[in-house]
């Protein structure tokens, strides 16, 4: 609910600043053009609901950071969350004096500031203070885009758009500079016929000087109220800390590692805290999930997940034994497992997670190799090796996505593919023996477009078998992806292995051919025994995979 209340109300913030940077930009128009702008955005910002949305947003806003910071164990903050931050709790004193010159005298008495009379005061009068207008308008917009940034990364569509959303974060304020010291500039010509001068400082209807004295102590209060409230934050934080520590330490046991903290902790804060890697995208604010945590003991003694907690957890599928680390508060002992590595990027936190947290699925595999490469490859140069490895490698990998399946890994100058992870064991099955047929033929092209580079042609042999297999991301860091382990991974390989023997492009399962629905009887049926398998096992031997049905 937090989350939500401070993301509505900043985005109630980023409309207004934007509003305010485009009616700076219309000075490069002219003078006028800004007027007119400024009278639309006032009848938009100082009418009833816009009053309410833009001070109820400001304080809204403020309440809730003041609220998360209080809320946080570990002040521990990566560099972009360290800066908006800052730049956020400086903008309430950039923010006081501009307000109470403007919104203040106009509501109590009716005066308007015109965009004329502001250039004026900022450009003729004090040009001091047109650094500090534009440093406002800045310092917002810089820490309006780092918390958009923030929340819109996590969007799936965020990659294709992130050009376009960068260049406008860069175009709008540069270009609100250009009109505000243009406007300025045009605002100083005028200044210069004195009827035109008195005109605008007559219509502006200024304070008196008891009234600008009063104003000034009304800044100078605000300015004290806002210090106060986070001295009052960092002064609770420390009070709360003094009483944690009375009530005892919870253990919390990461895999190698014990450490201890206050009750009500978040597991992530725990991380930082005590230098433990822990990936978290968003910043701890329960929206990116790759903060995530596999519970062990003490599942039971857990408080229950937020609605909040709960919904991202759904959104990925996550097993009831997982929770998000910066949701989650223990209150008693339990030991918890990051599933991501600490490295893990925003798009690791879309969709559904339910095949990378681990499932068993009956699937096709396939595993091919090239045959008698490694002597080919010794009367080559390194580079000559390379090219043909990649180029035999864009060909068998466009084949498997072409059929439907997951490309594995690429192991030395072998193909591990998947089949069937979502749709099951018949559509796998299929798809692998396609994925098979299109391999013979892009082989067959490859060899002829490498038919000046090769001494002979590549051969290839092709394993395929259909069974239960753990499929899961598995990996250290970086080299995490979803792959599958178990018996029906190895038989595949082992059968791949027995092409060198039987001669053939092709050695297939019995039981794959079967989920396949494909008549395969016009090819040669053997018993073949497997290691670490005790009964035999009936394969068909294809030795020329063009020969093979096609689908139905």
């Amino acid at each position: 609910m937090l989350g939500r209340a401070r993301l509505a109300s900043g985005l109630i913030l980023f409309t207004y600043v934007a509003s305010h940077l485009v009616n700076h930009a219309l000075g490069i128009v002219s003078l006028a053009a800004m007027e007119a702008g400024l009278r639309i955005a006032s009848a938009i910002w100082r009418s009833p609901p816009g009053t309410l949305a833009l001070y109820g947003g400001l304080a809204t806003h403020l309440a809730t950071v003041l609220v998360s910071l209080y809320r946080r164990r570990d002040l521990r903050f990566g560099a972009r969350e360290a800066i908006q931050i800052g730049l956020g709790l400086t903008i309430p004193f950039l923010l006081i004096d501009h307000a109470v010159a403007t919104r203040a005298v106009h509501n109590m008495h009716g005066i308007e500031t015109s965009y004329a009379y502001v250039l004026l005061n900022v450009w003729v009068f004090d040009r001091s203070d047109s650094l500090l207008q534009i440093g406002l308008l800045l310092v917002a917009w810089v820490h309006a885009c780092l918390g958009l940034y923030a929340w819109l990364r996590l969007k799936p569509w965020f990659g294709a758009w992130r050009f376009v959303l960068f260049t406008g974060a860069i175009s709008v304020p540069l270009l609100a500079v250009v009109g505000f010291f243009d406007g300025a500039r045009e605002g100083a010509r005028l200044a210069a016929d004195p009827a035109w001068l008195d005109a605008t400082m007559a219509a502006a209807g200024l304070p008196d000087d008891a009234a600008y004295a009063y104003y000034v102590r009304v800044s100078k209060g605000l300015m004290a109220a806002a210090a106060a409230l986070i001295a009052l934050v960092v002064l609770g934080r420390e009070a709360r800390r003094l009483w944690e520590r009375r009530l005892g330490l919870v253990a919390l046991t990461y895999p190698g590692r014990e450490v201890r903290v206050a009750a009500g902790t978040s597991v992530l804060e725990a991380s930082r805290r005590f230098g433990i890697p822990h990936a978290s995208v968003c910043g701890g604010r329960g929206r990116c999930s790759t903060c995530r945590v596999r519970v062990g003991r003490g599942a039971a003694d857990l408080p229950e997940a937020s609605a909040e907690e709960r919904r991202v957890l759904n959104r990925i599928s996550a097993p009831p034994n997982v929770r998000l680390a910066c949701q989650l508060r223990p209150t008693a002992a339990v030991e918890v497992t990051p599933i991501l590595a600490a490295g893990a990027g925003a798009a690791r936190g879309q969709g559904n997670q339910g095949l990378r947290a681990g499932a068993e699925r009956e699937i096709a595999i396939l595993f091919a190799d090239l045959r008698g490469f490694t002597r080919l490859a010794e009367h080559k140069l390194p580079y000559d090796v390379v090219f043909v490895l990649n180029r035999y490698f864009a060909s068998m990998g466009t084949v498997v996505q072409r059929s439907g399946g997951h490309l594995d890994k690429f192991i030395g100058d072998g193909v591990m593919a998947l089949f069937g992870l979502q749709g099951g064991p018949a559509s796998g099955c299929r798809q692998a023996l396609d994925a098979a047929r299109g391999m013979g033929a892009e082989l067959a092209a490859l060899n002829t477009s490498l038919a000046g580079d090769l001494e002979q042609p590549l051969r290839l042999g092709i394993g395929i078998h259909a069974g239960a297999a753990i499929v899961g991301e598995m990996g250290y860091a970086h080299a995490m992806a979803v792959t599958a382990v178990g018996d029906a991974v190895n038989i595949a390989s082992r059968l791949e292995a027995m092409t060198k023997d039987f001669d053939a492009q092709l050695v297939v399962s019995e039981d794959a051919a079967r989920h396949a629905g494909l008549d395969l009887s016009g090819f040669p049926s053997q018993q073949v025994e497997v290691r670490g398998r005790r009964e035999p096992l009936t394969v068909r031997v294809v030795g020329d995979v063009a020969q093979l049905p096609g689908p139905s």
